[in-house]
């Protein structure tokens, strides 16, 4: 490895890991990719004449000597409940900053416990550099800005598309966990899908959205210190019933063979969005903030789809990282790059709006 690949990728052939190296490579960046399965990362080294590296993220010795001289790892490769830790304790020995994808609340709470650790050895942690949760993240910035004051937020967000293997693979992982918010600063576990609303994301319709356990619960808190968060997805009526049950069974969800079963199933049925998809496709996000006066804000955020819109801004992030910078510690998108840096990306809308009520 020499000092003109700074940038390692690691889970670099799975669907989110292709679009962040075509678009790291677009962007004149030389990334050493890495995975555990070699005929697929031999591949895609090839594919674009990229220094590659095999291991298996359990591989402690071989995880830190690629490390060495990497100034960044993109942690592509989840679900990162498992695999945060190794990954961690590799960059504070070598003094790698370390950014992922995740959008899991456990993975975003340790990581923020890490901070000291991470200051002390020099290095940033920025996980959530994706879909899950830049934009949102930002939004919540924004809308806290709006209202300083602000005791309560609620995120929301539409058009998230066909989910990759990745994706479904962490949703199994978290099966019968239920739902998650942020009650007076702490985190709380919540029946899946107990609340719906009803609510304008700005596409012309109205939809129906239930309430899950999307990272903002956690990163938001961080970002602009509101207290009570919760946040809600766009979905049809019949998935929110299907949540609601699968909470109901959640003690059969849990146990290995039925996780297993669960697993080998969405491998084989989850392929991620289509070019199509990926090109025209859009996500849309709204947001409220509220005091204890009952004083509101709102704000809406269009974005390019999820997946492509993830390729973007973690590649961005992992580039700020490998340039002279006085970062140090964990740290969210907006505390990072400002509230706006959503706003640095084609096709991103952000629209302030009254304070309209919701039915």
């Amino acid at each position: 490895m020499t000092q003109s690949s700074p940038l390692l990728i690691y889970g670099a052939y799975g669907f989110t890991g292709k679009l962040i190296v075509a678009e790291a490579v677009r962007r004149g960046l030389r990334p050493v990719i890495a995975g555990r399965n070699r005929d697929k990362t031999e591949a895609l080294a090839r594919q674009y004449d990229l220094e590659y590296r095999v291991f298996s993220l359990d591989d402690g010795l071989a995880l830190r000597d690629a490390l060495k001289e990497v100034k960044v790892i993109l942690q592509c490769a989840g679900p990162f409940i498992h695999t945060v830790r190794p990954v961690l304790e590799a960059c504070l020995t070598t003094q790698t900053h370390y950014v992922d994808i995740t959008g899991e609340i456990e993975v975003f709470e340790y990581l923020a416990a890490q901070s000291g650790r991470a200051a002390s050895r020099g290095i940033v942690l920025l996980p959530g550099s994706g879909f899950d949760v830049v934009p949102s993240d930002c939004l919540a910035a924004h809308l806290k800005s709006l209202l300083p004051d602000a005791h309560t937020l609620t995120l929301a967000f539409k058009g998230v598309s066909r989910m990759s293997r990745g994706t479904a693979l962490t949703m199994v992982e978290n099966l019968g966990k239920g739902g998650a918010i942020r009650r007076d600063g702490k985190i709380v576990e919540v029946p899946a899908a107990h609340e719906v609303m009803t609510m304008d994301f700005g596409d012309g319709e109205m939809s129906t959205a239930a309430r899950i356990p999307w990272g903002d619960v956690s990163t938001a808190y961080y970002s602009t210190g509101i207290p009570n968060i919760q946040v809600f997805m766009a979905l049809p009526k019949p998935m929110i019933e299907q949540m609601r049950q699968a909470y109901r069974w959640r003690w059969l969800l849990k146990l290995s063979i039925v996780k297993n079963y669960l697993k080998k199933q969405a491998e084989k049925r989850y392929t991620g969005p289509d070019d199509k998809l990926l090109k025209e496709g859009k996500s849309y996000l709204w947001g409220r903030v509220e005091n204890k006066e009952g004083q509101r804000r709102e704000a809406r955020l269009i974005t390019p789809e999820g997946y492509r819109l993830t390729s973007l801004t973690a590649v961005e992030i992992a580039r700020r990282l490998l340039e002279p910078h006085q970062m140090k510690g964990f740290y969210t998108p907006s505390k990072a790059f400002g509230k706006d840096f959503i706003l640095e990306f084609e096709g991103v809308e952000r629209t302030d709006l009254g304070a309209v009520p919701l039915s």
